[in-house]
């Protein structure tokens, strides 16, 4: 009974050392991941809407929620006085989880690029979204609703998905449409 108390008391304080390093890890690292992830998220900004020199945060809680899609922030791109656009990034849900998308939104109400951040979709399938040749599509439509095709050429408002991936083709679609009517809040 004694080693069993023995055996015990050393698996917990091996514990807590291994937590207490954890936690001081924890808070010595957080400012530079929150420094590090808004610096990406920068990056997305210009990236989607390479028209805009500086961003302005919008209050976004009246937006929090729409079509079942996470809106987590909205930016009001700005050139000089002028309004360029707008960023907003919002959550969709895909095969493997929810996508990070940033969908820039020109004033003149046209997709001016999305970015695919983090996501946990079947690499070889779904992982495709982020390249160039899927998330490309989206740049020039209208910020209208758009709709996902499997197949033959994609109209003005149609989107081809990826193939073998339509659940995070129409994931990300859903989510650009969801931005796009967060734009049409804000423009009206």
């Amino acid at each position: 009974m004694n080693s069993i108390l023995k055996l015990g008391l050393n698996l917990f304080v091996i514990c807590a050392v291994a937590a207490g390093l954890l936690a001081g890890t924890n808070q010595i690292t957080a400012p530079l991941i929150e420094q590090r992830n808004e610096q990406a998220n920068n990056e997305a900004r210009k990236t989607v809407l390479s028209d805009a020199s500086e961003f302005k945060l919008l209050d976004n809680s009246k937006y929090k929620s729409v079509s079942d899609v996470e809106v987590v922030e909205v930016y009001e791109g700005l050139n000089g006085s002028d309004v360029s656009g707008y960023t907003i990034k919002v959550l969709p849900k895909g095969y493997g989880g929810e996508i990070e998308l940033m969908v820039g939104i020109k004033a003149d109400g046209s997709i001016s690029g999305v970015n695919i951040g983090n996501m946990t979709e079947t690499p070889g399938l779904g992982a495709k979204a982020q390249e160039e040749a899927f998330y490309g599509q989206y740049a020039g439509k209208p910020a209208t609703e758009l709709s996902v095709i499997k197949s033959g050429a994609a109209g003005e408002t149609e989107i081809q998905a990826i193939s073998g991936a339509t659940i995070t083709s129409k994931a990300v679609t859903t989510g650009v449409n969801a931005a796009v009517e967060v734009y049409d809040s804000i423009s009206k």
